[in-house]
């Protein structure tokens, strides 16, 4: 910040140095005033040095409300503008009632804008759930008519559809998942086998086969959320998998002492340039855009909300090879890091 200050101090400097040149010019050259050279340069020593104690001096008064600025920008939160440091200087005075009121501004924006986002949120629940209603009756109606050939194709269809409402049900909810998250102890096998129930449908219409490994086994988490998650990526595996292959769901213990969950498809693969993006918001990838049946939402949603539970997710493919994608649940020991 020194050299900052010199630099923004540069006209004054340059003022002083112009005059102190004068100033020896003119004891030099008058024939009238008798200096020595040593004399001089004494002279100038004595004042370059009491200029450069002045000029620390007031670069320490001056630049205390910057420094204090400085330390408020690293413990920036909401009421920042609550926390500014008092001015001494009418120039700093001026910039810390600018902030204040752009501080004041911003948070009136910010309060408006959460304000809508709840009132959108609560409106697309309220909307989810009415459309439930409806999707439940076909469904039924669906499960009664099963000896007609055609309804095979409509019960796949009706499932991509309630996966996409149910979808936009957790968005709606993503928010306030820390005041929805709920540890308890849960089998794996039921989770996965309670998913895998939901997709048959689609499975049987495109003759996927599921093969189910090493899934004895209890994690402590959050079903409801851990269901949504691990429901992403058997739903990419099933979408992206051809016709007449399989998809294997398995389970082990990593050196580490986390349980693993993986979901292993036979699909085309992922190159490896579109690798690092897979789990960013709207990538679709060559496949997505191939099949145009992409949202690009499905693991970026799963990869948000399994960061906020503390389960780590990894991707693992080649092309031409299928895509494994891993799902590593915290150690007990690691849940008051995840509540903070």
């Amino acid at each position: 910040m020194f050299f900052t200050y010199l630099k923004d101090m540069k006209s004054w400097l340059f003022f002083f140095l112009l005059a102190l040149l004068a100033a020896d010019l003119l004891l030099f050259l008058d024939p009238g005033i008798v200096v020595k050279i040593s004399s001089l340069v004494y002279l100038n020593a004595l004042i370059l040095i009491a200029f450069s104690i002045f000029v620390f001096w007031r670069f320490q008064k001056e630049t205390v409300f910057m420094r204090q600025l400085e330390k408020l920008v690293d413990e920036t939160d909401s009421d920042w503008h609550e926390a500014l440091p008092e001015s001494e200087f009418a120039r700093d005075e001026m910039i810390n009632e600018l902030l204040k009121d752009a501080g004041v501004a911003f948070s009136k924006r910010l309060s408006d804008v959460r304000s809508s986002t709840v009132v959108q949120g609560e409106y697309t629940a309220a909307w989810v759930h009415e459309v439930k209603a409806p999707l439940t009756a076909m469904k039924l109606l669906i499960d009664a008519n099963q000896d007609i050939s055609v309804m095979r194709r409509i019960d796949a269809e009706w499932l991509r559809v309630f996966l996409l409402v149910d979808q936009q049900l957790y968005i709606s909810r993503l928010p306030t998942l820390e005041q929805d998250y709920v540890l308890e102890s849960v089998p794996l096998k039921s989770m996965v086998t309670a998913e895998v129930r939901e997709l048959m449908s689609w499975c049987r219409e495109k003759n996927i086969a599921l093969e189910l490994d090493g899934l004895d086994r209890i994690v402590v988490t959050d079903l409801k959320w851990s269901r949504f998650v691990f429901r992403q990526l058997l739903t990419n595996a099933v979408k992206y998998s051809p016709m007449d292959r399989t998809i294997t769901v398995e389970a082990h213990m990593a050196n580490t002492g986390q349980t693993i969950l993986s979901v292993k498809d036979e699909g085309p693969g992922i190159p490896d340039h579109e690798m690092p993006r897979i789990f960013d918001k709207g990538f679709t990838g060559g496949a997505g855009r191939i099949q145009n049946a992409a949202t690009g939402l499905g693991l970026y949603l799963a990869k948000t909300v399994a960061g906020k539970m503390g389960i780590a997710l990894s991707a693992f493919s080649e092309e031409n090879q299928g895509t494994k994608v891993e799902m590593a649940f915290p150690l007990e020991n690691e849940f008051e890091r995840i509540r903070k």
